[in-house]
């Protein structure tokens, strides 16, 4: 009988939330989100990983490798730790040298963040190119991939919980809100007058770019949504066409099979 093969241990570690994700031969079969902690040590890490999996009655020992992305460097080697003392795998690190399919045309790839790369490459494998890639995390980023996988670059936009926190702290007279889609854009009072213009205006903002973009491909380009406010934004959305909440896990665990597959066998 063949060997099964072991189980992958996906990590993206965003500014915001860690997500993790754990895929058997099968595709993914658990994931779990957590609130970024950059106070937290590896064994902290650890104590959190081993109870989220215990519910799924997955343990430490079931991982047989890892691949981590981050934009948060001091986190980026404690996971690595963790991956290490407690699964026992070296994780692989989405950096500069992996394999990822893309041809990159920008000015500075080293310049990339992680996650966009990651994105990129899920979406080119499950959608094809042309395509325009919006995350919705702590900065919104918009990537635009060519028809044959070329990564060309995008815009990033203050995130839309970052906006609005914002709002709330430089003006004195104005609460903090919940960010909910409102059933009317004109407000009866300050907290729906703020929700409908956090909201719609930010919407307007996605589209405006995501056109802009689309002019730049040529006029023709899917467009993905994740992240953890993509459906929100999406229900009021004129161009979002695709919601994708496991783009990025997706991503790590194609990048993880590129980069582990033997070489293919050479017949002579």
């Amino acid at each position: 009988m063949p060997a099964v093969k072991p189980m992958v241990l996906v990590i993206d570690i965003g500014n915001t939330n860690i997500v993790l994700g754990i895929y058997s031969a099968d595709g993914l079969r658990e994931h779990w989100r957590l609130s970024t902690d950059k106070e937290r040590t590896t064994d902290e890490y650890a104590v959190l990983f081993k109870e989220l999996m215990a519910f799924h009655s997955l343990r430490f020992t079931d991982v047989g490798g890892a691949i981590i992305s981050s934009v948060v460097p001091p986190l980026t080697p404690r996971l690595e730790r963790l991956t290490k003392r407690y699964c026992h795998v070296q994780p692989l690190i989405v950096g500069p040298g992996m394999k990822t399919g893309l041809t990159i045309r920008y000015d500075n790839p080293r310049e990339i963040g992680a996650d966009r790369i990651v994105n990129a490459v899920a979406a080119q494998a499950k959608y094809g190119g042309p395509a325009v890639v919006v995350d919705f995390g702590t900065a919104t980023t918009f990537c635009a991939l060519g028809p044959q996988g070329e990564y060309l670059g995008g815009a990033i936009a203050p995130g839309l919980g970052v906006a609005t926190e914002a709002l709330f702290q430089r003006a004195s007279k104005l609460p903090r809100v919940e960010i909910v889609r409102p059933e009317h854009v004109i407000g009866k009072n300050t907290v729906t007058g703020m929700q409908s213009g956090i909201y719609y205006g930010y919407c307007g903002q996605v589209d405006r770019l995501v056109t802009l973009i689309r002019e730049e491909l040529g006029g023709a380009a899917r467009v993905i949504a994740t992240g953890g406010l993509a459906r929100l934004i999406a229900a009021s959305s004129a161009t979002i066409e695709i919601i994708d909440d496991f783009l990025t896990l997706d991503g790590l665990f194609i990048l993880h099979e590129k980069n582990t597959a033997p070489p293919a066998d050479r017949t002579v």
